[in-house]
């Protein structure tokens, strides 16, 4: 990597520093996407493990915070823009690192492109319930990607304030349905049959383990923010907590609020004869059609502001392996203004839309094909990144001297790393019920993952002969404390370009007196 010299102007860096707790955790709910998982999803969810299901949402709850423990303190100790790459980098080695790195390009971009087909299929769906008309999804979906560039090309503060406006809007919906359950009793008395062992203990609760795991997808995300994150040694904890506390209870509580509507005894029945309308069956009777109306409108935009969370995401991990030399130069290029990574913003729509039109011009159903097929990879993706992620926690804090407890370091990481390659394989036990595609199909995608692992560690060999120098930086830790202006020891050294340093990146190479600029390269 080359070092930016004295002649050469300033580059724009990210916006640092601008993004709370609050901010993050908005970016990360959203990806989940909780009221389309709950409309769309839950009754599936329902039909299989009964009404003990809301049990599975707090198991799956529990299993991410624990894996959330070990990957939090790890923050504090990786502090590179390359997020889980760098992690797993640190602890299980370059190779494995680059692979890492390789997956979750392919797993954000899976979960993010696959969504333009629900997100076209459900305006669709809501255009002909709500106005009797009907739209044809790919203009939709076309639509949708330049909405979404948009938004990844304004600034992180822009984002945040528009996935807050949507995020209220979709969980309030889902308070309001379940505010009128609760006002009204429920259809016979309000019950906790759904907490009690018999109703838990049954064979399809590992399939609603499968969907609980799968909703969540998006919370690890938080990391990526680091860079543009205020105190990110707190705020970004903080946010995981948030979001993995959240997103379990509400899951769990709407669900459960969802079954008092309908009455333990007829849930399974009614989830069975019409899962895509069980939800709006229930706030129509115990609020009023005009909500039902409202839910149609918020699943759109609860599509949208998944769709913009994800592509943020992806646009920060392009950013970050361009910086470190893997991916073209130009994919780290920042906006002068918005302080955006623009140019990741713009191939990663491009991508998108590749994927969009090859998927229409096959006649491919927007929701049965384009989304499944594409999401599912994108899903075991991320997953296994956590499984990868919780491995490198525990022998990076074997290697290295800390003061950090073995709950922390060991404990909470390893046991993480045990539950997920639980939850791995039931999902891709079950991945039929993901998909409801053919054997073959549904074996090319779970072979996906592990194809782009050993194509990652090949790319990671390739690098390390024919460029050593970007091989040995690659997920190289910025300096361990910043050094303060005037101080006569400063040494000339420049920290790495996925620095999450907040110091002004205007200055060139100054005299030792002068603060270092994190945007110039090792």
């Amino acid at each position: 990597m080359s070092s930016r010299t004295a002649d050469e102007p300033p580059r724009p860096e990210l916006r640092t520093g601008s993004l709370t707790t609050a901010d993050i955790s908005f970016f990360v709910v959203s990806a989940a996407a909780p009221l389309t998982v709950m409309a769309g999803v839950a009754p599936i969810a329902l039909v299989l493990g009964g009404i003990g299901t809301p049990v599975g949402y707090l198991l799956a709850g529990v299993t991410l915070t624990v894996f959330a423990i070990g990957f939090t303190t790890m923050s504090r100790h990786v502090r590179s823009g390359g997020a889980f790459y760098a992690y797993i980098a640190q602890g299980l080695g370059k190779p494995v690192g680059i692979a890492a790195a390789l997956i979750a390009m392919v797993g954000y971009n899976g979960m993010e492109i696959g969504v333009y087909g629900l997100l076209g299929s459900a305006t669709a769906d809501t255009a002909q319930a709500l106005w009797g008309v009907d739209l044809p999804w790919l203009p939709i979906a076309l639509a949708g990607l330049l909405l979404i560039w948009y938004g990844g090309y304004r600034s992180i503060d822009f984002g945040a304030k528009v996935l807050g406006v949507l995020l209220v809007a979709e969980t309030g919906i889902l308070l309001l349905l379940a505010g009128g359950v609760l006002l009204r009793g429920g259809a016979s008395g309000l019950s906790l049959a759904s907490f009690a062992p018999g109703n838990v203990l049954v064979p399809g609760t590992a399939a609603v383990l499968a969907f609980a795991f799968s909703a969540f997808t998006g919370f690890e995300s938080t990391v990526i923010y680091r860079r543009e994150a205020r105190d990110p040694d707190r705020t970004i904890p903080r946010a995981t907590y948030i979001a993995v506390a959240f997103l379990g209870l509400f899951y769990a509580f709407v669900v459960w609020t969802v079954i008092q509507a309908f009455g333990d005894d007829r849930v399974v029945a009614a989830a069975t004869d019409d899962p895509g309308g069980l939800f709006f069956a229930a706030i129509t009777t115990y609020v009023g059609p005009w909500a039902a109306d409202l839910m149609h409108v918020f699943i759109v935009t609860s599509i949208i502001a998944s769709l913009l969370a994800f592509h943020n995401a992806i646009n920060r991990y392009g950013l970050a392996l361009a910086e470190e030399g893997v991916l073209p130069a130009a994919l780290g290029r920042i906006h002068p203004r918005h302080r955006s990574p623009y140019v990741a913003g713009a191939v990663q729509t491009v991508l998108g839309a590749a994927v969009v039109l090859g998927f229409a011009a096959a006649g491919a159903d927007p929701y049965a094909q384009l989304l499944l097929w594409v999401n599912t990879p994108g899903m075991l993706g991320l997953m296994a990144l956590m499984l990868l992620a919780a491995l490198a926690v525990v022998r990076y804090f074997r290697r290295v001297p800390h003061h950090e407890g073995a709950l922390r370091t060991l404990v909470a990481p390893g046991t993480a790393a045990a539950l997920l390659a639980v939850a791995i394989w039931l999902v891709a036990s079950k991945v039929q019920l993901f998909t409801g595609a053919s054997d073959t199909v549904d074996t090319v995608l779970v072979a996906v993952v592990p194809a782009v692992f050993l194509l990652g560690l090949l790319l990671a060999y390739r690098l390390r002969r024919t460029r050593p120098e970007v091989y040995a930086h690659f997920a190289e830790e910025p300096p361990t404390e910043p050094l303060e202006p005037g101080d006569p020891s400063c040494p000339q050294r420049t920290p790495h370009p996925t620095s999450s340093s907040s110091t002004p990146a205007s200055a060139p190479p100054a005299p030792p007196a002068t603060p270092l600029s994190p945007s110039a390269k090792d």
